[in-house]
């Protein structure tokens, strides 16, 4: 019978297009092929894996992997990367702000737990297990905001595995009595699968949409404002929060298990 570590040392290149000894120690986790797109252009590497699930590219010590969506597939990549086990992974992800009279898309969140919603997790870890991230790799994302005159919130995402769920009332009625500040699709996944398998992970989410007005509710002409005026300066602060780690200007002790 393969073990878990024969599967997942066949299954990362096979969905990435990516070989092993080819993966940075540090890595970028992301949604959408427009964050590997421009990483690669910054960087001026190949990005490998169009053919495959996942694209990735690699550059500086740092892979960042569009992964796809939903927590099923944020479940996935982590388990794929214990096959290298990288030192630290952070996720760039687009949610929607809760808190109308606070938040605004653009916005920045440093999440310091997520709200296990989604189901998934519950495979890794039983459900009174927290989903936290790595209080240290949390920091230098923290601290690598500051450096760019950015302001951010705190505070706890849920992590859902519905979509569509705009229109219901009873659910906006359930997410208030929880008071979130954002509702995404994968953070609590990963910080609970990371959490399992020994991969420090954090996490720096992008407020996309207000979902809970009807104005707020994503179009593709939002997405499209969102992605051009604030995708890149959440991209940089996901970079150089890892190259603070990678260069030991910041602590690291605290991510190891």
């Amino acid at each position: 019978m393969k073990t878990k570590n024969d599967i997942v040392k066949d299954w990362l290149p096979r969905y990435t297009g990516t070989q092993l000894d080819e993966f940075g120690e540090y890595i970028i986790l992301v949604n959408f092929s427009k964050y590997v797109e421009m990483f690669a252009e910054q960087y001026d590497v190949k990005i490998k894996g169009k053919d495959r699930s996942m694209i990735s590219a690699t550059a500086e010590n740092v892979t960042i992997i569009n992964f796809g969506m939903g927590s099923p597939n944020a479940g996935t990549i982590i388990d794929l990367l214990t096959a290298i086990s990288p030192k630290a992974a952070i996720f760039l992800g687009k949610c929607g702000g809760i808190k109308t009279n606070k938040n605004k898309v653009g916005d920045l969140i440093l999440p310091i737990a997520a709200i296990r919603g989604e189901g998934t997790s519950n495979d890794y870890l039983p459900p009174e297990v927290p989903a936290l991230p790595a209080f240290a790799l949390q920091k230098a994302i923290s601290t690598t905001i500051r450096e760019y005159d950015k302001d951010y919130w705190t505070g706890t995402v849920y992590t859902t595995n519905k979509r569509v769920w705009e229109h219901r009332v009873d659910f906006k009625e359930y997410l208030l009595s929880l008071r979130p500040i954002a509702i995404d699709m994968e953070t609590a996944t990963i910080f609970v699968a990371a959490f399992k398998n020994h991969i420090p992970a954090g996490a720096l989410l992008l407020v996309s949409d207000m979902p809970m007005v009807p104005e707020g509710v994503k179009t593709e002409k939002s997405d499209k404002a969102v992605s051009k005026n604030y995708m890149d300066m959440h991209l940089k602060i996901g970079i150089e929060s890892l190259m603070k780690l990678s260069n030991n200007s910041l602590t690291i002790k605290h991510l190891k298990f």
